[in-house]
C-alpha cells in the first residue's frame, strides 16, 4: 500500500475538503530544492514548502548540527531552567533585528508568536494603569495565523467565518496608497486613545494574496502610532529572513516596531519554532513584585533546545555570503523575468518585492481561495515537476535561496507557456 493510500485512512490535512481533494502525494525524501516522490516524481518546492525553507531541504551543515544537539540535550522545562541554545540564540537573533530589541520570548510557531505579543501588548497597557487601551489596529487583508488571537486580527474571511462570534472586534484599515494615507492618519488620531497596539505585516501581505505596499507610507502610518503611543508589532514570520531582499522587511523603515513576530524561516524550515521579541519598554511593563502582572503564557516545547539548535545553524548559513549573495541573484532574475512578461493580456498584475514574486492572473471571474482556476493551475504544475501553491488567481514564487538559474529559467519558462494554455 503507498504512503497516499495509506495516509487517506486514518490523516486529516490542512486547508483541505478531504471529499473532493486530490491525492497527496507521498514524499520520502527532498535535497536542496527538490522534492521526491514515491512515485519516482522530483518537484522543485518553488513555494519553499510553505515558506520556511529558505535554505533546501535536508542541508548537512543544519542535519549536523541538530544531530549533536540530540545527544546532549533533547528538552527540559523553560520555566525556572535554561540552556545554552536559547541563550545564544537570543544573544545572536536581537543585535540582528532592525531597531533596539532587547528580550526573546520563546513559543512553537508563527501563530503562537502572534498570540504573545498580542498579549504583551493588551497587558503592557493594563499593567499600566491604562486598561482602556486594549483595541488592536490591523490590515483588512491581513493574515497573522489560525489560533483565536491571531484570527480575530487577521481578514475576515472563508478562513474565519465559522467562528466570527468568537473573535474581538478590531479596528481595520485599508493597505496605504497615495490616495488614503491622510485618510488613514486621520482615522488612527481619532482612535489612539483606544489602540493597544498595531499589529501589520510589512511591506507584503502573504496569505491576503502577496499584497505589497510602500514603505515609506507604512512609516508614515508607524510615526503616528508611535506619536500616539501606540505600540508597534512586526509580524515578520513569513517576510523575515531575507523573503524581501533584505534581511528583515522593516530594515528601512526610519520608525522601527516594539515587537518582532517570527517563525517559518527561523529553522531553515527545519522544524516548528516561534519567537517573539520585544524592547526593554515593553518588559518593563511585566517586572514588578505583583505576580497579577506576570506574563501567564507558556508552551510544553518552548525554547526546545533541537529547534533552537536549527535555528542556530540557519542564522550561521543566512548570515554568510553565498545566502547573500544568492538573495541578489533571485531578487535581480525575478525582475528580469517580470520585466520580460509586463504587459501580457492574461495577466492583471505582477508584483515583486525581493525574491518574492507573484503574478495575478486575469479572470473576469471569481479570483477567491475557491476559484476553480487555482486547482487547474495547482494540478497544471505539479504535472510539470513544480510545486505551486496559487492563491485563488495569483501564482507566487518564493523559492529556496539555493535555488539554481537553471531550475529558475524551467520555472519561468513553464509560467509562459500557462499563460498560453490555462
Amino acid at each position: 500500500m503507498t504512503l497516499t493510500e495509506r495516509d487517506k485512512k486514518v490523516i486529516w490535512h490542512p486547508y483541505t475538503q478531504a471529499k473532493n481533494a486530490m491525492p497527496v502525494i507521498g514524499i520520502t525524501s527532498a535535497s536542496g530544492p527538490y522534492l521526491f516522490a514515491e512515485d519516482g516524481n522530483r518537484y522543485i518546492d518553488a513555494v519553499s514548502s510553505w515558506w520556511v525553507n529558505i535554505h533546501g531541504h535536508s542541508h548537512p551543515y543544519i542535519a549536523e548540527k541538530v544531530a549533536a544537539q540530540l545527544s546532549n540535550l533533547e528538552h527540559v522545562i523553560f520555566a525556572g531552567f535554561t540552556h545554552e541554545p536559547a541563550v545564544l540564540l537570543a544573544e545572536r537573533l536581537l543585535p540582528v533585528l532592525p531597531g533596539t530589541q532587547d528580550k526573546v520570548f520563546y513559543s512553537d510557531n508563527g501563530s503562537t508568536a502572534v498570540e504573545v505579543a498580542l498579549k504583551m501588548c493588551i497587558q503592557f497597557w493594563s499593567n499600566s494603569g491604562v486598561p482602556e487601551r486594549k483595541r488592536v489596529l490591523a490590515f483588512k487583508d491581513s493574515y497573522h495565523g489560525d489560533t483565536f488571537g491571531a484570527m480575530s486580527v487577521s481578514a475576515r474571511s472563508i478562513f474565519t467565518d465559522a467562528f466570527a462570534s468568537y473573535l474581538f472586534e478590531v479596528e481595520f484599515i485599508d493597505l496605504p496608497t497615495d490616495e488614503n494615507i491622510a485618510d488613514l492618519r486621520q482615522l488612527i488620531a481619532s482612535q489612539a486613545d483606544n489602540l493597544a497596539c498595531f499589529i501589520f505585516e510589512p511591506l507584503v501581505l502573504g496569505s491576503g494574496g502577496m499584497l505589497m505596499y510602500r514603505a515609506e507610507l507604512l512609516d508614515q502610518l508607524l510615526e503616528l502610532c508611535r506619536d500616539k503611543g501606540v505600540l508597534l508589532i512586526a509580524d515578520e514570520v513569513m517576510t523575515g529572513f531575507g523573503r524581501t531582499g533584505v534581511p528583515f522587511a522593516t530594515a528601512g523603515l526610519h520608525n522601527k516596531p516594539d515587537i518582532f513576530c517570527l517563525s517559518k524561516g527561523l529553522t531553515g524550515g527545519t522544524m516548528a519554532l516561534g519567537i517573539t521579541t520585544c524592547t526593554d519598554k515593553i518588559f518593563e511593563g511585566f517586572y514588578s513584585d505583583d505576580k497579577l502582572k506576570t506574563l501567564y503564557h507558556g508552551h510544553s516545547f518552548t525554547a526546545n533546545p533541537i529547534a533552537c539548535t536549527a535555528a542556530l545553524a540557519s542564522l550561521d548559513l543566512f548570515l554568510g555570503e553565498e545566502t547573500q549573495a544568492n538573495l541578489d541573484r533571485i531578487t535581480r532574475r525575478h525582475a528580469n523575468f517580470s520585466a520580460k512578461i509586463s504587459g501580457h493580456p492574461r495577466l492583471k498584475d505582477i508584483r515583486q518585492t525581493g525574491t518574492i514574486l507573484a503574478l495575478e492572473w486575469e479572470t473576469g471571474t471569481d479570483t477567491s481561495y475557491l476559484s476553480g482556476l487555482r486547482d487547474r493551475m495547482y494540478k497544471w504544475f505539479l504535472d510539470r515537476g513544480i510545486l505551486m501553491r496559487p492563491l485563488g488567481n495569483i501564482i507566487y514564487l518564493m523559492p529556496p535561496y539555493v535555488i539554481s538559474d537553471e531550475d529558475l529559467d524551467y520555472i519561468y519558462k513553464q509560467i509562459e507557456i500557462a499563460l498560453a494554455e490555462i
